[in-house]
């Protein structure tokens, strides 16, 4: 009877408890109904719409605008174009390809190490145009015009430094400009496909040689391997660890990467 009686007392609590979660879940649920219904969630709208232009001012800043879209959009083209980039990567990429590890390091890590070698490399010429520059114009000391004739300065005068003098003759030449006078004299869009065409040739220079140690490796492999009669055998198979134990006894990340930081600073 005892054990009967408490069960009924155990089954009756649960119930009240059920009931009592039940109401309280009905009154948020009313509540909740009531704060909607008295102060609505109201989404904003986005509207785009295109007048026709009413004046010439207004023609005017529709243009600066669709200019401005149009740099933003090749901004980091022209970032990487008019810096150390273009031959940080290349050489990196080379001895990639001299190793022969295909994928290895993947091109997120050779583009993000090149990026970083870059703003390294730049980081003077940034801090100038920072100095002459920015600073000035964010304090209000010199208008926008000036601001991008002091910035530029510095970053034209880095590729000048890189540039070699018979690709900075050449696309004068192909310009139809009479010869300049000094490096001021320059525009810049001759500047830079010169620049552009100097970084290449620099380089393919310093991936050729790369490629020497690791072109003699294979030839010794190659070598040994018919002179055993193993004509069947691919050389690459037997070449590519001694290609990476010689690689990393010397240390060749460390010395690809002094090398190039130190082609920039001469």
């Amino acid at each position: 009877m005892k054990r009967a009686r408490t069960r009924v007392e155990k089954a009756a609590s649960w119930a009240l408890a059920g009931a009592t979660a039940m109401v309280a879940a009905m009154g948020l649920v009313l509540a909740w109904s009531a704060v909607a219904q008295a102060a609505p969630l109201r989404i904003p709208g986005i509207r785009v719409g295109v007048d026709p232009a009413a004046s010439p001012s207004e023609v005017a800043g529709t243009l600066q605008i669709m200019a401005l879209l149009t740099v933003l959009s090749l901004a980091p083209a022209i970032l990487l174009m008019t810096t150390s980039f273009t031959r940080i990567v290349i050489v990196l990429s080379f001895v990639r390809s001299a190793m022969g590890t295909q994928q290895v390091p993947p091109n997120q890590v050779i583009i993000g190490l090149s990026l970083f070698i870059t703003l390294f490399v730049m980081m003077p010429v940034f801090a100038q145009i920072n100095e002459v520059a920015w600073q000035p114009y964010m304090s209000g000391r010199i208008t926008q015009q000036v601001a991008l004739e002091r910035g530029a300065k510095p970053v034209r005068d880095f590729m000048l430094k890189q540039t070699r003098e018979q690709d900075l003759s050449l696309f004068v030449d192909l310009s139809g400009r009479a010869r300049p006078a000094g490096p001021d004299d320059v525009p810049t869009y001759v500047i830079i496909p010169a620049f552009m065409i100097s970084e290449l040739k620099s380089a393919f220079q310093m991936g050729f040689v790369i490629y020497i140690p690791f072109l003699v490796i294979d030839m010794l492999v190659a070598s040994v391997l018919m002179s055993m009669g193993m004509m069947m055998l691919p050389p690459v198979l037997i070449s590519l660890p001694f290609k990476i134990l010689l690689f990393v006894l010397v240390d060749g990340w460390g010395l690809v990467v002094k090398s190039l930081v130190e082609s920039f600073a001469g």
